[in-house]
């Protein structure tokens, strides 16, 4: 099995589950990827965010259902995970462009969306600079952000309410790194402190240092790990983005590596080269092309 049959495998769990409730964190162990990791995965190979492919092969179960059965719109609603037939209806009729109680009228229109499949697809001889590294525990100090992001969405406040001064203090308490000198942006998929929760997720603005954190900052360790570092090359964030999007949809799912439980980082070069450093390990499947 690899990266893509077990994304394979965790859609036929969803697709098992759209009239029920899904566990997306059981999808997710299916995937061999955290919750936020899973979405993520998802929404880069699909174009699309998790929840809208659900709400979407749920609609059109939904109007498959209305069509052929002679069962009432508020049970249809309640079967798909709509709390009342207003509430469906008004997702219907955005879907389908028509109300539910249409849908067996001569002529209507309705769209249909099919189950997923992930499929290695042949784009084309684009390279992709990436080395491996092998890095001794660190420690961490900076600003932290305690997250709740939606299908892989990724947009912390950090960005805007750091200034320069705070840049600059924590300039103060870097040590010398030959590998990740500067700020860092660091993002943990799970969350240590007491927000603890299954959705939660901390990021960080931070320096590699060996001083205890001030009290308005927070401090990490980091375990020993390998890591996969890419380049990204270009225009910012465009070039950012495209490069951490290939590294899903197109080097894990022939790497023969799977993400390992650590942070991701990415690390500013210049205002046109950015490095992105992903946790590693060797797959614990064969790989199968």
């Amino acid at each position: 099995m690899n990266t893509l049959d077990s994304m394979n495998a965790a859609i036929e769990y969803i697709e098992e589950h759209l009239d029920k409730k899904i566990n997306y964190q059981h999808a997710a162990q299916i995937a061999c990827f955290s919750e936020h990791h899973f979405k993520r995965m998802f929404s880069f190979l699909a174009g699309i965010p998790l929840s809208e492919y659900v709400r979407r092969r749920r609609l059109t179960l939904a109007a498959l259902e209305l069509q052929e059965n002679n069962m009432k719109v508020i049970d249809i609603a309640l079967k798909y995970g709509y709390q009342s037939p207003d509430s469906f209806s008004r997702a219907f009729q955005e879907l389908h462009h028509t109300l539910p109680s249409t849908v067996k009228q001569t002529g209507v229109s309705l769209k249909a969306y099919p189950p997923i499949s992930f499929q290695i697809s042949i784009k084309g001889d684009v390279e992709m600079k990436y080395r491996f590294v092998e890095k001794d525990a660190f420690h961490i100090v900076g600003h932290k952000e305690v997250m709740y992001p939606e299908d892989g969405d990724f947009n912390p406040t950090l960005w805007n309410t750091l200034t320069d001064a705070d840049y600059a203090k924590l300039g103060t308490l870097e040590r010398e790194d030959p590998n990740l000198s500067g700020i860092l942006n660091i993002t943990v998929n799970t969350c240590h402190g007491p927000e603890q929760s299954e959705e939660a997720l901390e990021y960080y603005i931070a320096v590699v240092t060996n001083q205890t954190a001030p009290d308005h900052l927070a401090a990490l360790e980091i375990p020993k790990q390998q890591w996969a570092v890419f380049d990204a090359e270009g225009e910012m964030p465009h070039a950012l983005t495209s490069t951490w999007s290939r590294i899903y949809t197109d080097w894990f799912p022939t790497s023969g590596y799977e993400l390992a439980e650590a942070p991701e980082i990415v690390k500013s070069i210049h205002d046109m080269k950015t490095e992105i450093w992903i946790p590693v390990q060797k797959s614990k499947f064969a790989f199968i092309f």
